[in-house]
């Protein structure tokens, strides 16, 4: 569907508003137009490039410190982070993440970054995962950027949290799960003789 300039910059400011990490080419490609054009939209609205955003995001926004790993072990780059609340990272699957034969993504990467974004999100100085239920629901390939959103979902009475963790190339949902997660300062001493999950 053609929509004129106005109707097309409307709808790109709200894309971008929804997902600030969505690149140049994923728009053209949502909006059938070129790079350049989304390029000249962006200027026309003072929407800063890709690489602003993400600083902007990180500069403003980013008021807490992670608790429960060091930072560098984090697989993705942090840009948002409220403890116990929500966090968001972001991963370019480059040639060291994906199958050589196919350029696919391996799994277990995608899984990394949204596990430890769930640990990341954790306010203690010990958060360790107890159960995790995940899906894929699209391959990702190279040269894909995922941003993954995590939001904490609340306390059971064992003392342990629930992240939900959902992953994005563009607007399209990759992966999902929840990561019950143990942490010491909510642990009220469960029977030894308990199973864990």
């Amino acid at each position: 569907m053609k929509r004129n300039k106005k109707e097309r910059q409307n709808l790109l400011k709200k894309t971008i508003e929804e997902m600030p990490f969505t690149t140049d080419e994923e728009l053209a490609g949502k909006f059938s137009v070129s790079i350049q054009t989304i390029r000249l939209d962006r200027m026309e609205l003072s929407i800063p490039e890709l690489r602003e955003r993400i600083k902007s995001v990180a500069t403003h926004q980013w008021n807490e410190t992670v608790k429960a790993l060091p930072i560098d072990e984090i697989i993705g780059q942090v840009v948002d982070l409220e403890l116990d609340k929500r966090a968001i990272s972001i991963l370019d699957i480059g040639p060291e993440h994906v199958f050589s034969r196919n350029r696919i993504a391996r799994g277990h990467h995608l899984f990394a970054q949204a596990n430890s974004l769930a640990v990341a999100v954790i306010d203690d100085e010990l958060a360790l995962t107890a159960r995790a239920d995940i899906k894929f629901t699209r391959q990702v390939k190279q040269g894909e950027r995922v941003v993954a959103k995590a939001t904490a979902a609340g306390n059971d009475r064992k003392g342990r949290t629930a992240v939900e963790v959902e992953s994005f190339v563009g607007t399209e949902k990759v992966f999902s799960g929840v990561f019950t997660m143990f942490r010491s300062t909510d642990y009220k001493g469960e029977s030894s003789n308990e199973n864990s999950d």
